[in-house]
């Protein structure tokens, strides 16, 4: 019996194309709530990145895992489960190595985020994802930050030789333009088995919705893990079910089969 379901945003509750949330995932989360269905948020972007949409959630995994958190309601405040930012010892060295490559990259705060050395990829980057770019600042400004992500705006060959610089950090590539950096035990699983320990619902009892490479483990660890028809190959290898893409229901047509 599924009593909760995670789901990634960009490339699944929001199209790419249209920065929405479709009528069909909304119709899907009113019956999984109709079926007693908990609904969570797992998300590489921080809090003050996510969107208002037309569903709810009661708790959210931002930043890959870094920072976990229910939502307040009427008998509970929010409460934060998990809160593991990158060692400042590899914040430094990160940032030293993207001021003397002059390397365009973002960090996330629980609270904040900031650009620096801003370039034409960077701005791809927020077109694509439609966010409002960070406040610019100069990169020593970064330094006294307690960073729970990085954005490291770079090409896929150098992420071998970033991970050895930063041998407490993982990059969770999801997209050409960029990878994530995020402390090594940090990932949506981990945000899942920690939520799951709040609301005592089981392993197996979980249903997950992702669609990029940082989706992976959740869809390995949820009981039912679904992939999103405009996955990549790699990433719909580690699902236990393929549905339809972002842009043509998938969410819907996974919930209706499932329940």
């Amino acid at each position: 019996m599924i009593k909760a379901a995670f789901f990634d945003i960009d490339g699944t509750l929001l199209s790419f194309e249209t920065h929405r949330v479709s009528p069909g995932t909304v119709r899907a989360f009113d019956r999984l709530h109709r079926a007693g269905v908990r609904t969570f948020l797992s998300t590489g972007r921080p809090d003050v990145l996510i969107p208002d949409m037309p569903v709810t959630f009661e708790a959210k995994i931002t930043m890959n895992g870094g920072l976990v958190f229910t939502l307040p309601s009427e008998t509970a405040p929010s409460q934060t489960l998990l809160n593991n930012p990158i060692l400042d010892s590899e914040l430094q060295v990160w940032l030293d190595m993207a001021k003397d490559k002059n390397l365009c990259t973002m960090v996330f705060t629980d609270k904040s985020m900031l650009l620096a050395n801003p370039n034409e990829v960077g701005l791809k980057l927020r077109n694509q994802l439609e966010f409002e770019m960070p406040p610019v600042v100069d990169i020593e400004r970064m330094r006294g930050e307690t960073v729970y992500q990085i954005i490291a705006i770079m090409p896929g060959e150098m992420d071998a030789a970033v991970a050895e610089l930063l041998p407490h950090c993982r990059l969770p590539r999801w997209h050409p333009y960029f990878t994530d950096i995020v402390a090594h035990d940090n990932s949506k699983a981990h945000g899942m088995e920690a939520i799951c320990r709040h609301y005592g619902i089981r392993q197996e009892e979980t249903l997950a919705f992702g669609d990029g490479a940082n989706d992976i483990e959740m869809l390995e660890w949820a009981g039912i893990g679904v992939a999103m028809g405009n996955a990549a190959d790699h990433v719909k290898a580690h699902a236990d079910r393929v549905t339809t893409d972002v842009d043509h229901e998938g969410i819907e047509t996974a919930v209706n089969q499932l329940l």
